[in-house]
C-alpha cells in the first residue's frame, strides 16, 4: 500500500499484479515454493493440506504483466488467478495421468483459501490457458529437470 501512497504523492504510475499459486513449466533447475506444492502431490511423501487452492500458470502471469505494462489505462492492483481446484481433484487428475507415481495419501483438512477474482484483469483482455494444460506442463517440466523420475 505504501507504493500506492507514494504514487499519489509523486504522480508516479504504479500498477501491481498479484498472482495466486503460480505453477507451470520451470525455467530454473531447482523447485521453488509454488512448484513444490505439485511435487508434493506427486511424490506422496509429505502431509498434504486438503483444501480449495487457487492456481495460475506462470506463462499467464507473464502475459498479465505485459498487458498491464502496455495498457495506459491500467491502474491499481490486479488479481491474477485462473483456476480454483480442490486438492483432492488435482491429485485424482494426477493419478489418472501418472499412475506410476506414488501420489499423496496423507492429508490434513484445513480451511479453504478465500476466493479471488481476476475480473479486473480480464476486463483488460487477459486470457488464461486451461488448468489441465498448466498441470501437465508443470509435471513434464519437473520430469525434464530431474525433480521427479
Amino acid at each position: 500500500m505504501e507504493a500506492f501512497d507514494y504514487a499519489k504523492r509523486t504522480g508516479v504510475d504504479v500498477v501491481s499484479v498479484c498472482p495466486s499459486l503460480v505453477i507451470g513449466p520451470m525455467l530454473q533447475l531447482t523447485v521453488n515454493a509454488s512448484s513444490s506444492v505439485v511435487v508434493d502431490f506427486l511424490k506422496g511423501d509429505r502431509l498434504v493440506k486438503m483444501k480449495l487452492r487457487h492456481f495460475v500458470d506462470v506463462r499467464d502471469v507473464a502475459d498479465a504483466l505485459l498487458l498491464v505494462y502496455e495498457t495506459p489505462e491500467a491502474s491499481g492492483r490486479y488479481i491474477c488467478n485462473s483456476h480454483a481446484r480442490l486438492v483432492s481433484d488435482v491429485i485424482r487428475l494426477l493419478r489418472s495421468w501418472y499412475p506410476t507415481y506414488q501420489c499423496a495419501t496423507k492429508f490434513v483438512q484445513v480451511s479453504h483459501e478465500p476466493a479471488f477474482s481476476s475480473n479486473k484483469l480480464q476486463a483488460l483482455g487477459w486470457k488464461f490457458r486451461p488448468f489441465e494444460e498448466t498441470l501437465r506442463d508443470s509435471v513434464e517440466s519437473f520430469k525434464a529437470a530431474g525433480v521427479i523420475h
